[in-house]
């Protein structure tokens, strides 16, 4: 691409692009300059993120890049449209998963466990591991180039977001929304503490149903119940059958002995009992079951608990008292099968509950916890989004947004742990009185003792999560920040998070500003890997963002996650698209390099009294084209339509064909013309990367700052917009046939095997006399790009003998083969390549049509194959196609 004329300097950029030397520099000149603080355009409209915030213990994986680069994309493209740009970032402080990092550490290095040392002093090392390592997933953040305002980081445990945390909690608890009771939950037996829905991992893990006679007290035959714990039996309170079972009704009413017991228990009738599965018949076990848990509350049925907070049966099991859950199982069969109650056991696959940080099976508990009653706060909720005044992007997912909040139950809070926000509720000593207070009471306000004893118990991580678009703005305090901010304008994340946290942030801030936390929620897809499987942990699939930016950079990375996002898909990773994306950026630089090697200093992208030809007409009119669309794209999300516009625009357009256009004018005799071209060289750079910043920032800064006439930096300067002077469809339509001219003779050419060096000569017979000034008008193109030697005109022309033809809109043109090609030689190479190219599919068919390979070869190895087969194919049907033009000129 490198070309002779002009005079700056080729040291301007390197040969090569090497995304080392330029990412930490124009990270640091971003940060020291302030470009990403909030309130540089006071006069701005604010445009406000708050980025979901990453658990303080974690590592940025490629979810978390995906997440942040689509942020980070609308981000830099607001502030550059003259918006006050906000990205406020912060860390959750993630309870369990915390708390779990340091009691390991703890005991590694000390021998000690936290009850060894005591809570405050547990807190306390907590904090210290903070300061000292939940700062590494932000330095993870800032090597992708997200252009956060740290001046505003914000942490879930910070002084302010605490003091909003006790707040809210205050309130709703004034409201009669918070109270205490006992119901199930999910329980870590190993972490010893309740845990949400989204900290429970389902696995289908195979497992038995073990049908178990529980004897009538009268003696009169046996109920036949099938379970999957008959360790939880000893719990059991009744033997539910479902009302309408004709088998089962007449038994409604009697009483059954529990085996291994004497006590007795009712057979009752409930409409939850499916008659389908197992007998029909169900053990009610109220205190180790959610759903069992139900059916004795409407029956007004006890709930005795037969297992402890360890995992260990308690003194309600009998002989079986101090086994661990999966030992007394055993011995619970074997002593059921001795005794003669057990009937059979079957084979059962089933999806059980496992803890997400320590992956102990959960259980069900009954326990008393901290709830707070969510239909009052899902009503409003409902309506914002049914008005329309929250959003969906894709709108499918307000569907599912509005399904879990219709269902929506009491939201447990409590959390076994030491390390989060302590509950602000206070027992006296003296008279019981609970206080809940915001501030630490000295006394009981009821009878004065100042023997007060702080609850245990801390919340929920996602209960301080739940307020952060509007806490991380110094609510409760009316602050500037919280006045010219919020609400925040979108809220990018996953699917699997809309009920555990965005309708929790919707729920909150409705009831506590009054406003919806934001007006746009854009859902994006998962990144898996190759084969289509979710990355984890558990199968090693998983690939570190760092060691992609290490070897590819941080821009291929970007620009491979944005160019492969459509709403609410999922998407593959594949190191290809990387390269790809690597190779894109490289084409970039080269582009950019030709255009520095060929202009003057002192030629800006300034297109006042420029001299324009009809190819520089005609990139002006598709970067028009290019900067509505692209703009339009990001207006409406589409992220990968967005970056599959600006791609095609710069490598097929203005790479591939304008700067090949430069040429004739650069090297050519008429000085205005070249300077009109270098001109446009340099605004249509400029203004290709300012579209392509927020993709790829790093590379487009160190390109823009060598550019004569640059700003001061492309991370704030002016968004593009379309110019309506250089729209001009007429005129990009005649460069446009210029354009496949030269592709089907380039075509010709591959296909002929002619060599590049040597030219072909070329007839074309326009349509009319337009399209012969036309086509004559871009002659100097024509010959230089195609290689064509002698090309004449001619509306009467008559086909040459041995010539192959190629049909335009406006024209024919004739390309003699003779004396150019080796006809019979031609021939014989086709005929050998066809019988290739049929071999090729024939061996992939075989391949495709033997079931075993089909049902036993990875996905991805199929469909590699599938690929090749329809690539085969196309390419002999195209040889077989040139062989039988050749053959009739012979």
């Amino acid at each position: 691409m490198e070309g002779q004329g002009g005079t700056a300097r080729s040291d301007q950029l390197p040969t090569a692009f090497e995304p080392a030397n330029v990412e930490s520099k124009w990270y640091r000149f971003w940060m020291e300059n302030g470009y990403f603080r909030a309130g540089r355009v006071p006069d701005g409209k604010p445009f406000t993120i708050v980025i979901p915030p990453p658990n303080v213990t974690g590592a940025l994986h490629m979810g978390h890049a995906l997440d942040f680069t689509l942020q980070d994309i609308l981000i830099r493209f607001r502030r550059m449209q003259g918006r006050d740009a906000l990205w406020l970032p912060g860390t959750d402080h993630a309870g369990i998963a915390t708390q779990n990092r340091v009691e390991a550490m703890l005991l590694k290095e000390t021998g000690q466990s936290r009850h060894d040392i005591g809570r405050d002093a547990f807190v306390e090392k907590v904090w210290e591991w903070k300061r000292q390592y939940g700062s590494i997933i932000t330095t993870q953040i800032q090597a992708l180039g997200f252009s956060c305002d740290w001046s505003r980081e914000r942490f879930t445990m910070d002084e302010g977001l605490s003091r909003a945390v006790r707040e809210v909690f205050v309130r709703l608890y004034e409201r009669g929304l918070i109270y205490r009771g006992k119901y199930i939950i999910n329980w870590c037996p190993r972490c010893r503490t309740a845990l949400s829905d989204i900290e429970v991992e389902h696995e289908e893990l195979d497992g038995a149903l073990h049908y178990v006679r529980y004897p009538f007290a009268d003696g009169s035959g046996a109920v036949v119940v099938a379970t999957t714990r008959p360790e939880t039996m000893f719990g059991d309170v009744a033997v539910a059958v479902h009302p309408d079972d004709e088998r089962y009704r007449a038994w409604i009413g009697k009483r059954v002995r529990l085996p291994l017991t004497h006590r007795e228990i009712p057979v009752i009738g409930d409409s939850y009992v499916d008659p389908s599965f197992g007998t029909g018949c169900l053990k009610i076990t109220p205190a180790h079951d959610p759903n069992d848990f139900e059916v004795g509350r409407r029956h007004g049925l006890p709930a005795p608990a037969v297992m402890n907070e360890d995992g260990t049966m308690n003194e309600g099991a009998g002989d079986f008292q101090g086994m661990d859950r999966f030992e007394a199982r055993k011995a619970v069969v074997e002593a059921l099968r001795r005794e003669g109650y057990l009937e059979r056991v079957e084979p059962h696959r089933h999806a059980v509950g496992h803890c997400q940080r320590c992956h102990t099976v959960v259980e069900p508990f009954l326990s008393e916890q901290w709830f707070v009653k969510m239909k009052p706060l899902a009503e409003p909720a409902i309506e914002a989004v049914k008005a329309g005044r929250v959003r969906f992007v894709p709108e499918r997912f307000e569907k599912l947004y509005l399904h879990w909040v219709d269902n929506v139950r009491d939201w447990c809070i409590s959390r076994q742990l030491w390390w989060g926000h302590r509950i602000p509720a206070w027992y006296c000593e003296g008279c019981g009185e609970t206080i809940v207070a915001a501030e630490d009471p000295e006394h009981c306000p009821r009878c004065g003792s100042r023997q007060l004893r702080q609850e245990e118990d801390v919340l929920d991580t996602w209960f301080s999560s739940a307020l952060w678009p509007f806490s991380t703005m110094g609510w409760p305090e009316e602050t500037e920040d919280l006045r010219r901010y919020f609400p925040t304008d979108v809220l990018v994340t996953g699917f699997d998070i809309i009920y555990f946290w965005v309708a929790r942030m919707i729920f909150m801030s409705l009831a506590f500003t009054g406003e919806v936390p934001f007006h746009t929620v854009y859902i994006h897809g998962l990144v898996r890997d190759s084969q289509g499987r979710k990355m984890s942990k558990s199968l090693g699939n998983g690939i570190d963002p760092l060691d992609v930016v290490n070897k590819y950079g941080a821009d291929a990375l970007r620009f491979m996650l944005a160019s492969g996002t459509a709403p609410g898909n999922d998407q593959r990773f594949y190191w290809e698209k990387v390269e790809s994306a690597r190779h894109f950026a490289n084409k970039i630089w080269n582009a950019a390099r030709f255009v520095l090697l060929n202009v003057d200093k002192e030629v800006g992208g300034d297109l006042k009294g420029a001299v324009l030809g009809r190819p520089e007409h005609w990139i002006l009119h598709r970067l028009n084209e290019t900067v509505r669309d692209v703009t339009e794209a990001l207006e409406n999300f589409d992220f990968g339509g967005a970056a599959k516009v600006a791609y095609d625009f710069v490598w097929g357009e203005f790479c591939d064909w304008y700067i090949e256009f430069s040429k004739a004018a650069l090297y050519g005799e008429n000085p205005l013309a070249a300077r009109g071209t270098r001109q446009v060289l340099v605004h249509v750079l400029d203004r290709a990367l300012r579209l392509l910043h927020p993709f790829m920032p790093f590379l487009t800064e160190e390109i823009w700052q060598k550019l004569p006439g640059h700003g001061e930096a492309l991370v704030v300067a002016e968004w593009p917009v379309p110019q309506d002077q250089y729209f001009d469809a007429p005129g990009a339509a005649v460069v446009e046939e210029w354009m496949e001219l030269i592709r089907r003779v380039r075509n010709v050419r591959s296909e002929m095997n002619v060599p590049p060096g040597k030219p072909v000569p070329v007839l074309v017979r326009p349509a009319d006399q337009e399209a012969l000034r036309d086509f004559e008008g871009g002659e100097v193109y024509l010959r230089r790009l195609a290689g064509i030697d002698p090309l004449d005109f001619d509306l009467h022309a008559i086909p040459p003998s041995k010539s192959v033809t190629e049909v335009l809109g406006r024209a024919e043109l004739f390309i003699p083969l003779e004396g150019v090609v080796d006809l019979e030689g031609e021939i014989k190479r086709l005929e050998k390549e066809l019988e290739q190219l049929g071999k090729e599919v024939d061996r992939v068919r075989a391949k495709l049509d033997n079931p075993s390979f089909v049902a036993k070869a990875p996905p991805a190895v199929v469909e590699e194959q599938r690929r090749k087969e329809v690539d085969y194919a196309a390419r002999r049907q195209r040889v077989q196609a040139r062989l039988e033009s050749l053959k009739r000129m012979i």
